[in-house]
This record gives structure tokens, sequence and C-alpha cells, in this order.
């Protein structure tokens, strides 16, 4: 296979050569992806092809369990064996992603994700030690702004994941960038109806637009 770190544009992806996305179409690929240990082992691919072995050590599990879940993505396609290598007298399996990206619907197993990715950074971030916490940037901001503004914003947010997540791979720690646009139930102020030359009742919400 081509090494796609070759390329400067393209540094950050994967050594194997595959496809910019996948829009999942079957009821397997929702039961495959979503489940812990696949996720991490589909996150994991996102950098460089690797065996069941490497996967095993990284996650800290037994080979057995990790081939079991590469198994279960394979058969339903999101990952395959991208190259082989003999290392003595057996034939080492180099497993990679089908699909730099997966597109999915919120249905089924997909239902529920985004709560989930947050829930993973919020315990993460509670587990940075007291010496890293200066590496850490967290914050919230609200906003009452029409919808096709926060759809804009959606489609930056996801840009920026994927621009962090294209970035050459270097040093020895693994950062996290999590992100999330939401409609909320939050009241929000009602116009000033000084500045508007309007009369408006006192305690009536404006409506929260809705971002999807």
């Amino acid at each position: 296979m081509a090494d796609d770190t070759s390329d400067p544009d393209h540094a950050g992806l994967p050594d194997y050569e595959l496809p910019d996305a996948l829009e999942f179409s079957r009821p397997e690929q929702y039961r495959a992806l979503f489940e812990n240990t696949r996720l991490q082992i589909v996150s994991a691919l996102s950098e460089r092809a690797a065996t069941t072995s490497e996967l095993a050590e990284m996650l800290e599990k037994p080979k057995g369990t990790v081939g079991h879940h590469l198994k279960v993505l394979t058969d339903a396609g999101l990952v395959h064996v991208v190259r082989t290598k003999k290392v003595r007298a057996l034939e080492a399996k180099y497993y990679g992603r089908t699909a730099r990206v997966f597109w999915y619907h919120r249905i089924a197993e997909g239902a529920g994700a985004d709560e989930r990715a947050i829930g993973t950074a919020a315990t993460e971030l509670a587990q940075v030690p007291a010496q890293q916490r200066h590496e850490v940037f967290a914050n919230i901001r609200y906003a009452r702004i029409p919808t096709e503004r926060a759809e804009a914003f959606s489609n930056r947010l996801q840009d920026l994941l994927l621009e962090f997540a294209d970035e050459p791979r270097a040093g020895q720690t693994t950062y996290a960038l999590a992100a999330a646009l939401y409609p909320t139930t939050r009241r929000p102020l009602t116009d000033d109806s000084a500045a508007s030359g309007t009369q408006e009742r006192a305690g009536t919400p404006t409506s929260i637009a809705d971002a999807g």
C-alpha cells in the first residue's frame, strides 16, 4: 500500500489507503461500532494499521478479546486487513479502517452516542493530573442565534475536529479535542423593549433556536 504519510497534504492520515467516508446503512454496522472496546480500536486505527498483538498491548486486553472484536468489526465492513508481514514462521495481519470517517444516524445503537462521547470527555478531563492542568482548555458559552447560524458553527466544529485528527503524529502525549453544539432549554432574556421600541410582557421567553 502507498504510504500516505509521505504526502504533506495527508501527513496525519493512517499509513494505508482508505476512502474518505462510509455512511452506515446496515444494522450490524451500528451493533459493531457502538461498543467501548471496538470504538477504541477504530480510533487507534486512525493513526496507523496495527496487528492484534499491538492493539491488545495498547488497550491492555487479552489478544483473544481483541481478536473477537476485530472479527465483529471486519464482518460489519468497518475494518479489514490492509497488509501482511512475515514474522519468523508466522504471518502478521495489519488491520485498518475501511474509511477515514464513519457517518451514522442517531438510531439503534447510534442513539445516545453524542451524550456518551461528551461523558467520556468529562471523565478523561477529570483524570488529568494536576501538573498537566495548564494544558487543558474547557469552557461553555450560550448564544441565542438563528438555526442557520447554529448549523454553520456545527459544520465549522466538524471541520476543526477532522483537521485535528489529521495532524501529523509526533510527541508522546495523545490529546483529545471534544466539541458539542446543541439546543438547550435555557430561558433567554426577553428582548429589551426600550431598545426595540416595543412593549413586551415581562417573563415571556422568546423561542430558542433549534440546532437540529
